[in-house]
């Protein structure tokens, strides 16, 4: 068996550093959208006492769970040892970690008070499931972080199937957390689910691989690496399954909840007649990012094209965040349901459905985030041997490593 070789990009291009630019730009303008709002205050956003959790929450719940998908990968060379994806187990690996901290760089600015994070570092409330995602991200970095180095060393290859064991069983402890902060919130009719937290296992399958497929097919195809046919029609077919996966549980979700009479309004309200929220739903999570995503991994017509897998994950990113943006804003702009079976009315907008627009500020804020963590990605693969030379079949087929 050949062996395989890794070596980092050079990163000397001018379209490596334009891009790293404009990821900077953002970057920065995310910063300014900081440090704005915390000096002007909540009333510059689009929130407001109904909606407490906006867009950036959005972005980071979104890069979160798509963090946890983007180890995949790895996750299946290691733990099921199918050794055709064990040339990728650095770069899923890597992905995973700056998409994580991607999403928590905008989830604590989006806090409104960043500096008392050393508050929720040292004071922990074991009922709140925000105090367990604490653990459950820290402890991620460690155990990815640790796997990444039995990848590295020659002499703790021993252990990788071991890291790589504890890191799935992790990824899948920290979805399932995330997951379950809208299944445990029974006062909000869009939430209270217990099939959150697996629905959030399989988004995430589907979100990272998303992302895992347009970096990986970009890179190689950019730098003139090569990559065999076979190795990327697996990669499709396995993405096409978690796409599918996807739409699966998001029907048994809506069609459980039509069997409630507790959440019929709630229903009625995002299938039918919520208006931004209804469209969000039927054209950006199920046509945009289920539907035509399919058309586009299974039919003849795209059967071996590359392009169409990419513009198929570049889908099902835009129609994951429009899932993702339904459960958050459009669990909370549902009215509260404060006596069930009663209508209610208040002059505090009780009973009534509530408005959101983002704000520039948010906006930017969420998109800093992503750029943080294609960033760090980026860095990343220009200084460590993280990209093999070659994803040919006569060089997948191995477990072998050298040092480019």
């Amino acid at each position: 068996m050949k062996r395989v070789v890794y070596s980092g990009i050079e990163g000397r291009s001018l379209g490596y550093w334009s891009m790293m630019g404009v990821l900077a730009l953002f970057i920065l303008l995310a910063a300014g959208s900081f440090l704005y709002m915390e000096h002007s205050g909540h009333h510059v956003t689009g929130m407001n006492n109904q909606i407490v959790w906006g867009i950036p929450h959005v972005f980071a719940i979104f890069l979160i769970v798509a963090a946890s998908g983007a180890l995949n990968v790895a996750s299946i060379s290691s733990v099921f040892n199918q050794s055709i994806y064990k040339p990728m187990a650095r770069m899923s690996a890597i992905l995973a970690l700056t998409l994580l901290a991607g999403g928590l760089v905008v989830l604590l600015l989006d806090l409104g008070r960043a500096d008392r994070l050393i508050v929720a570092i040292t004071t922990y409330n074991f009922k709140s499931i925000f105090a367990w995602n604490i653990m459950l991200y820290t402890g991620f970095f460690v155990i990815v972080l640790t796997y990444l180095w039995t990848m590295f060393d020659p002499a703790m290859h021993k252990h990788t199937r071991k890291a790589g064991t504890a890191a799935f069983i992790w990824r899948l402890v920290l979805t399932t957390g995330t997951g379950s902060i809208f299944g445990f919130l029974s006062a909000r009719q869009g939430y209270d689910a217990a099939i959150m937290a697996p629905m959030f296992i399989i988004m995430s399958f589907a979100f990272g691989k998303a992302f895992f497929l347009i970096l990986l097919l970009g890179i190689y195809n950019l730098t003139n690496r090569s990559i065999s046919a076979d190795l990327i029609e697996r990669l499709k077919n396995l993405f096409g399954v978690f796409v599918a996966a996807v739409l699966y549980f998001a029907v048994v979700f809506h069609i459980t909840n039509l069997y409630a009479a507790e959440h019929a309004d709630y229903e009625s309200f995002i299938l039918v007649n919520g208006g931004i929220y209804t469209a969000i739903f039927w054209i950006g999570q199920v046509l945009i990012g289920g539907v035509i995503p399919l058309i586009l991994l299974y039919s003849p017509m795209f059967a071996h094209s590359v392009k169409s897998i990419v513009t198929a994950s570049i889908l099902v990113i835009v129609g994951g965040f429009a899932n993702i943006y339904g459960i958050v804003v459009g669990g909370q702009v549902f009215p509260l349901s404060l006596f069930p079976g009663q209508e209610v009315s208040s002059s505090f907008g009780d009973g009534v459905v509530n408005s959101y627009v983002p704000s520039l500020p948010e906006i930017l804020l969420g998109l800093g985030g992503v750029a943080v963590a294609m960033g760090l990605f980026l860095f990343a693969i220009k200084v460590l041997r993280l990209v093999p030379n070659n994803l040919n079949a006569e060089h997948t087929e191995t477990t072998s490593e050298v040092p480019c």
